[in-house]
């Protein structure tokens, strides 16, 4: 046998439910977009500008390196000639 007020508050509760988890989700979304416009304001680099000043950062130390292992090198020679 079928109660029609324990019927009509599960569907009460069960609707209420969706519409929380509706209302959660569009809260998310609300808080991400906010987010996006935060970052986007801020003007940060992103990961593949990141990448690309790592790569150039390195380039440039290995050269460095090479530089001053050849400043030694016209440096002991000119030692060994005096």
């Amino acid at each position: 046998m079928k109660n029609p007020i324990i019927d009509d508050m599960s569907r009460l509760v069960t609707g209420a439910m969706g519409a929380a988890q509706a209302a959660g989700d569009e809260a998310k979304e609300l808080v991400r977009a906010q987010m996006d416009r935060v970052v986007a304001d801020m003007d940060l680099a992103g990961r593949d500008e990141v990448d690309a000043l790592k790569e150039l950062a390195r380039t440039a130390l290995e050269r460095v390196d090479a530089l001053e292992a050849r400043i030694g090198e016209l440096e002991a020679q000119l030692k060994s000639k005096s």
